[in-house]
């Protein structure tokens, strides 16, 4: 597992913010089709489809990609909504992460234990 310092954590948010950004708005590309995906997945055993289903699995592939990207850093994402993620890094010998959302600012400003979650968020 890839650990951070805050240094590189803060680094990292410039390549890291875009693809987040990117990943909510395909999402919510993805809900406007919702209603006909679950029409298209009920009749799925017709044989048929549905509208605009290319560009649907497409923006799932995007979203697979950057997802990917993410995690070939060592970011965790864990609520693509509210685009928050964790970097993995060492404090006082021991795995925590450093924790930031969109809307936390330029700079980390938060960490929390591995089994804490985010509700247990403490400032650096």
């Amino acid at each position: 597992m890839k650990t951070f310092t805050i240094d590189e954590a803060n680094a990292a948010l410039a390549i890291v913010v875009p693809k987040l950004e990117e990943i909510r708005k395909l999402y919510s590309y993805l809900g406007e089709m919702r209603d006909d995906a679950r029409s298209a997945a009920a009749v799925s055993h017709l044989g048929g489809g549905m509208v605009g289903g290319t560009p649907c699995v497409n923006t799932l592939y995007k979203v697979g990609k950057l997802t990917t990207k993410i995690g070939e850093m060592g970011v965790e994402l864990k609520d693509y909504t509210r685009g928050l993620i964790d970097f993995p890094c060492l404090r006082n010998g021991r795995t925590v992460y450093l924790c930031w959302q969109i809307g936390d600012g330029d700079e980390i400003e938060w960490w929390h234990e591995t089994d804490a979650g985010f509700a247990g968020r403490e400032r650096v």
